[in-house]
């Protein structure tokens, strides 16, 4: 039995999120330049989304580049942002064929016109799509997000649109980027790294996380496939205690 055959449809999480990380390192390895390695990366999302989009995941978010990436090499972030902005406008019409919704979190104004015409264009193109829904996290962090938030409810406070004291988590929520979707159920961080970097800290509270050392430029379909089975296995308690007992196996 493959892989994928070894998933439970009826349990899959509705949201997985991925921290895209190992460019880098795969292109020191390679002896190339690190663009180079930000560029076969580019497979690795059409893998994922593919893979997502057949089993009938509903929200797929990819953190694409953070607010904290803005500190790159000016050269590195240059060729990042003419990467995705080739990469969107190659990749809408295949998007919109496989029925999938292209949705962006994070501070776009702050990426280059060209990125953000290419977005709304992307955007608006698949908008009427009911397949799964690809977030791209673009110039994103937790901390600016919830700090936006913030922000925006002392402004409704002082407007008199909201009363402080009906703040509770419910509402704080409805003023995050990611209001529109469930929280992720499982997060997947490539490359060895065991540390969520500032992504979707409000989200992520009991979220599964799962880490493997594959660098991004080689995941594919089956490394995808192994995060949910291993997430599958998993129980989810919620801070609850199971009440059912277990049997216990004594060998003699």
């Amino acid at each position: 039995m493959n892989l994928k055959e070894q998933i439970n449809r009826e349990g899959l999480p509705r949201h997985i999120a991925i921290i895209m990380d190992g460019n880098g390192r795969w292109a020191k390895k390679k002896g190339v330049e690190r663009l180079f390695g930000h560029r076969n990366g580019v497979e690795s999302v059409r893998q994922v989304v593919e893979a997502a989009g057949e089993l009938g995941i509903e929200y797929l978010t990819l953190y694409a580049f953070s607010t904290e990436n803005w500190r790159r090499p000016r050269s590195e972030i240059d060729g990042l942002m003419t990467l995705l902005t080739s990469t969107i406008a190659n990749e809408t019409r295949k998007l919109n064929k496989n029925n999938v919704r292209l949705l962006v979190i994070g501070n776009v104004t702050d990426l280059p016109n060209s990125v953000q015409k290419n977005l709304t264009q992307a955007m608006k193109t698949t908008s009427e799509n009911t397949g799964l829904q690809l977030v791209l996290g673009l110039s994103y962090s937790g901390r600016w997000e919830i700090t936006e938030s913030v922000k925006q409810m002392c402004k409704d406070v002082r407007s008199g649109k909201l009363d402080p004291d009906g703040v509770d988590s419910c509402l704080l929520e409805s003023y995050l980027t990611t209001s529109f979707m469930p929280d992720p159920e499982l997060l997947i961080r490539t490359s060895g790294e065991r540390r969520i970097s500032n992504f979707m800290l409000w989200q992520l509270a009991y979220t599964e996380l799962y880490f493997t050392p594959v660098l991004w430029p080689d995941y594919r379909k089956e490394h995808f496939y192994e995060a949910i089975i291993d997430y599958q296995r998993r129980e989810r308690r919620f801070g609850k205690v199971d009440e059912k007992p277990r049997a216990f196996t004594v060998n003699n």
